[in-house]
């Protein structure tokens, strides 16, 4: 296993345009559910379908030069809800990448109407997709922005459908916290007692897992996706309890998909926290075993590095992220 052959496990390409100069917030986050009402949350909100395009496809040309060979995505546009994992799909088929795609159906703007608009949109990409390269999932969100009836509809949804849910868990003491206010011991347990963990199971993060809820997840079959870069620009913490568990994929979590900078920054971060030197190693071909998984075994592969003009790219990409920095101001 080299890092030339990185499956990111758990990203989204609905943040490709943010190198070329996404504006800070207005008043610097001071906590983690901040970052996101204050950042991201005004990032996706501001994306139509023009600047999604785009998005997927720096993402997605960039991804490729770096040696990933396929993406595991979790999507969010709450103005752009129906079709937008047709966008996603569009490019990564026509690009030759291999991807798992999903909408994360939330409550935080819409309500109920929203989580199940989101929802809807996974039930309809994953009956009505025909691209070789690309499979759906169903997602939530994170447990923290859904209610007990959004998660077992979103539990129902994957076993009408024969599939697994892909969601963020435990990120941030605050959606440990969510889950106790609700009277569950935690997320992990909330989502498993509402029915919505089917073996094979996505969970991203797991940073504020106990080591026996991490060993429940792998008893579960489901997978959990470390995201270095991430987890350190957050100041979220280190998931160190993530060795519990046989089934730990590599992710970037919406930074660029570069296995080399997620490689060594978990070599960096690892051994202060007891995670030995091939720690990087077996996480990266777990990714690979998980694409697989949802490819019914054998994932597909990925076309090699393409003649992509990536200057030009690089200018259409710049122009669109001005067009949508414009309208992330305007929210």
């Amino acid at each position: 296993m080299t890092v030339a052959s990185f499956v990111n496990a758990h990203t989204h390409l609905y943040s490709g345009l943010v190198p070329f100069g996404m504006p800070a917030p207005a008043q610097a986050p001071a906590n983690f559910v901040q970052i996101l009402e204050r950042v991201w949350w005004r990032l996706d909100r501001a994306l139509d379908a023009a600047s999604l395009r785009m998005s997927a496809q720096w993402y997605v040309a960039e991804a490729l030069q770096l040696g990933t060979v396929g993406l595991i995505d979790h999507h969010e546009s709450p103005q752009l809800i129906e079709g937008s994992l047709d966008i996603l799909a569009d490019v990564c088929q026509a690009a030759g990448m291999p991807a798992v795609l999903c909408y994360g159906a939330t409550e935080r703007n819409g309500g109920r109407t929203e989580a199940r608009q989101g929802l809807a949109e996974c039930r309809r990409f994953i009956q009505s997709n025909r691209r070789p390269l690309v499979r759906g999932v169903v997602g939530l969100h994170a447990s923290f922005t859904v209610s007990d009836e959004t998660v077992r509809e979103a539990a129902a949804l994957c076993r009408e459908l024969g599939t697994v849910l892909h969601v963020h868990v435990a990120e941030d003491q605050a959606d440990v916290a969510d889950a106790q206010r609700r009277g569950w011991a935690g997320p992990l347990e909330r989502l498993e007692q509402l029915g919505a963990l089917p073996p094979g199971s996505i969970l991203a993060h797991g940073v504020h897992l106990s080591e026996p809820q991490v060993r429940r997840a792998d008893k579960l079959g489901c997978w959990l996706v470390q995201n270095p870069r991430s987890n350190r620009g957050n100041r979220v913490g280190y998931p160190a309890t993530l060795r519990a568990s046989a089934h730990v994929a590599l992710g970037t979590d919406g930074y660029a998909s570069d296995p080399r900078a997620e490689y060594v920054a978990l070599r960096e971060d690892g051994p202060p926290h007891g995670d030995d030197a091939q720690v990087a190693a077996r996480r990266l071909q777990a990714g690979q075993d998980l694409l697989a998984q949802r490819f019914g075994g054998t994932a597909p592969s990925a076309r090699a590095a393409q003649d992509v003009d990536l200057e030009s790219l690089r200018a259409q990409a710049a122009s669109q992220a001005a067009r949508l920095w414009s309208r992330m101001a305007a929210l």
